[in-house]
């Protein structure tokens, strides 16, 4: 590689990196403010809160390098123009394919980046969310329910306690889980602790009742001593079918049969492996779109805003239409040819624009960019 060609790699690559950490920074953080429940209602260490959204972190790179790479292409060939270096590489002799080529070694190491990201990464972040967010609930008691409140863990679920002793056992409690009407369960007790075992938290209430209705306007009433409840029955039950954004890559590759079997869910399997097949494509599109409008040496007598407008529009129009073809894949297989279309036309349509030497026929050039010396 030459002094030039790392030059401009250098550059493309500072300016790229620059635009992710902020667009990613601004954006999670927005994100963050969004779980700052944890600390206040739920009581979570400032350890849980940033792992909660820290685990968001790949999902938001994945879909901002493509645009940071994009951005930071479009500030280099930009950048070089306006100091003239273009125009010097130009007539020294350096072919578009030469400068072209540092600005694709950085979209191929993107590529490859986003593509680890989407295909291996994301299903093992939206896993462990997934358990975090469990954990969190499984501690309610703890974190959650305030002494003399009636706490909402979520709707239909309500949990209070009058006071807690000293020695952390707890005395009114009050328990009603009644998001099935079809089978209401009530709680009362004079006290109650909590207690771990294997992993696993468990409710141990004194001297109680449990009430539960048979039918309308009848109900049974049981009381006892000593009762222990796994606090995990209350808790949101969790799928024995992951999401398709929790499995692996393999997983949705080949289902199970029983999936398959599953108009629905077998629509959701085929999309998300599309989605992670095709996005990592996005940064190759990204980086020769934005060549093909400003990799042209331009004088100082031509302006560079409709080009750098046509470009922006045209990798936001691919983007979008790429958005939409995975979602239309759900429903209707054959859209998946629109996935793979979409990005594999628009780095087509780029490369010949580049080898064409222009963005813009030579007339359109000369009505919207020449002015008066």
């Amino acid at each position: 590689m030459s002094r030039i060609e790392r030059y401009v790699l250098r550059t493309a690559t500072t300016a790229f990196l620059t635009g992710l950490v902020i667009l990613t920074g601004v954006i999670w953080i927005t994100q963050a403010l969004r779980q700052i429940d944890l600390l206040t209602s739920k009581g979570q260490t400032i350890l849980i809160f940033f792992m909660m959204t820290g685990l968001a972190l790949p999902s938001l790179v994945g879909i901002i390098a493509p645009v940071a790479l994009f951005a930071g292409i479009l500030y280099t060939l930009n950048k070089l123009n306006g100091d003239s270096e273009l125009v010097v590489m130009s007539a020294s002799g350096v072919s578009p394919g030469r400068l072209l080529r540092p600005l694709a070694l950085l979209s191929a190491a993107v590529f490859a980046i986003v593509a680890a990201i989407y295909i291996q990464v994301l299903p093992w972040t939206f896993g462990a969310i997934e358990n975090l967010t469990t954990f969190v609930r499984a501690d309610f008691i703890s974190n959650f329910a305030r002494p003399g409140a009636f706490s909402d863990l979520e709707l239909g679920f309500v949990f209070h306690y009058r006071e807690r002793t000293p020695d952390g056992a707890l005395r009114g409690v009050f328990m009603q889980d009644r998001r099935d009407p079809a089978h209401v369960s009530t709680y009362i007790a004079e006290a109650g602790k909590t207690l771990e075992k294997d992993g696993e938290s468990y409710l141990q209430l004194s001297k109680g009742v449990l009430l539960r209705p048979q039918s309308a306007g009848d109900s049974a009433m049981v009381t006892f001593d000593d009762y222990t409840i796994d606090l995990s029955q209350f808790m949101q039950a969790v799928s024995s079918i992951k999401r398709p954004r929790e499995r692996t890559t393999g997983q949705l590759w080949a289902p199970e049969d029983k999936d398959r079997a599953d108009p629905v869910l077998a629509g959701h399997i085929r999309s998300e492996l599309l989605d992670r097949l095709a996005s990592p494509l996005y940064a190759l599109v990204a980086g020769l779109i934005a060549f093909a409008a400003l990799g042209e040496a331009r004088t100082t007598r031509q302006g560079r805003g409709l080009a750098i407008g046509g470009a922006i529009l045209a990798f936001i129009g691919a983007r979008m239409l790429g958005f939409a073809a995975t979602t239309l894949t759900v429903g209707v297989p054959a859209a998946a040819y629109f996935v793979w279309g979409v990005p594999v036309v628009a780095g087509l349509g780029a490369l010949a624009l580049i080898f064409r030497g222009e963005l813009f026929p030579t007339r359109v050039q000369r009505r919207f960019h020449a002015r008066p010396a």
